[in-house]
């Protein structure tokens, strides 16, 4: 049998704890799988002292996650430190400068230095592996890399953040609002207590970078897409998504056009009848359209210690499967000096068109203001709901626009001309709409 592969983990958070915990609960069988038995020789974290259910006496301990990178009898380098620059992003450099294979879940510095970092491992010969950075416990790193070869890809986009999803399933299910979630959220630990990276959409964006950078061999552009969150959504949207047929969901969508790469992220309506919209809870989900397989569908945990834990240890295990002298693939699907530079696409008409929610002042004239707006902007219109809504001794109306297939210009510019007209009282919504088809 093979020698032992040598483990060092950096960070014992709930990752970090899971990894070393399933290494040993399962390593037996790894054994048997991989060839050759896995190790954990080495761990770095702040707190010595801390209990994490886990004996970890038999590793040598580091303070400093670098030293360990360097100097630590090591074969692998385990970064679950978090954080796209500082000593997550010196540690990873340190440990494949010393020719190190590295491991992480850290979709933040590899939206950030991915490209640097691969070329580096490239150089070294040594793998750069991160399946547990996008969707948690879904394979879809490894898919994009290794299983779809031949395949050229259309277009890529899921459900890639659960806090999100968590919060817009239980507003559709019990009524509640936006900031009633979020709490509950918080309280179960699927969201921080500063929330915000999530519900905006920035770690949506990160991993749909990295998905970019597999999906169409560009470098990865996380700077360049397009980004909304869902802290606007009510319950007004809500109700309203589901009487026309659709549930709402944050989508990250990333898609080859004629003029370069569209990338988004933002709230979508989907037809409630689609596979997409069975996605719930913390669930994530991804949708890779293909030229020679058609479209494939990857759903299940998309976070957690436990679905974070088994990519990274399926990274591990695939470290160990290999030996002396196998050329390892390209990190990113494509040696990374040959990747293109992103070419950022115009935002493009899409099937479907919009959902607009318009809160107007219910008096004469409001109803052909929006209806001369959207005439001005080109824009075709499906359906018009309108519902009475006074409160506040102010008399308003609900306009609930449905448009045909148009631009995200045309839309904003017509939005932008009732909100100059005077005849809006609150802030409006502009929601993408998906079709079945």
């Amino acid at each position: 049998m093979a020698e032992a592969l040598r483990v060092g983990i950096a960070g014992l958070g709930t990752v970090g704890a899971s990894v070393a915990r399933v290494l040993r609960d399962k390593a037996a069988e790894l054994t048997r799988q991989c060839g050759r038995e896995i190790v954990v020789t080495a761990v770095s974290a702040r707190d010595r002292s801390r209990d994490r259910g886990i004996d970890l006496g038999g590793a040598q301990w580091f303070d400093d996650p670098i030293a360990m990178a360097e100097k630590a009898d090591i074969d692998v380098f385990v970064e679950l430190i978090g954080g796209n620059e500082g000593a997550a992003r010196a540690c990873v450099r340190a440990a494949l400068d010393a020719g190190r294979h590295v491991v992480t879940a850290n979709k933040a510095l590899l939206a950030k230095h991915g490209v640097a970092l691969a070329e580096i491992a490239e150089k070294k010969g040594v793998l750069l592996n991160y399946e547990a950075a996008v969707a948690g416990g879904i394979p879809v790193i490894k898919t994009m890399r290794e299983a779809l070869a031949g395949n050229s890809v259309n277009r890529v986009f899921g459900i890639l953040n659960g806090t999100c999803n968590y919060i817009l399933t239980r507003m559709e299910a019990e009524g509640l609002s936006f900031e009633e979630c979020l709490k509950d959220a918080q309280r179960l630990g699927y969201a921080e207590a500063d929330p915000t990276f999530d519900i905006e959409g920035n770690d949506t964006a990160h991993k749909l970078a990295i998905l970019t950078s597999l999906a169409f061999g560009t470098e990865i552009a996380a700077d360049d897409i397009y980004l909304e969150g869902i802290s606007n959504i009510s319950q007004a949207d809500i109700r309203a998504a589901g009487e026309l047929g659709y549930r709402i969901k944050l989508l990250g969508v990333a898609q080859r056009t004629e003029t370069g790469i569209e990338q988004r992220v933002h709230p979508t309506m989907v037809p409630t009848a689609s596979v997409i919209a069975q996605v719930h809870g913390v669930t994530n989900a991804v949708a890779i359209e293909t030229d020679i397989l058609g479209e494939l569908l990857l759903s299940g945990p998309g976070a957690g210690g436990n679905a974070t834990a088994s990519a990274v240890v399926g990274d591990i295990a695939d470290i160990a499967k290999s030996r002396p002298g196998f050329q390892h693939g390209p990190v990113f699907g494509r040696p990374a000096k040959e990747l293109k530079p992103y070419k950022k696409a115009q935002m493009r008409s899409h099937a479907g068109g919009y959902f607009i929610r318009l809160t107007v002042h219910d008096r004469i004239g409001v109803f052909a203001a929006i209806a001369k707006r959207m005439a001005d902007a080109d824009i075709s219109l499906e359906s018009i709901v309108q519902h009475a809504n006074g409160s506040n001794g102010v008399d308003q109306k609900t306009v609930i626009l449905v448009t045909h297939e148009t631009t995200e210009a045309a839309v904003r510019k017509a939005v932008d001309g009732m909100t100059k007209d005077g005849h809006l009282t609150d802030k409006p919504q502009v929601i993408r709409i998906e079709r079945a088809d």
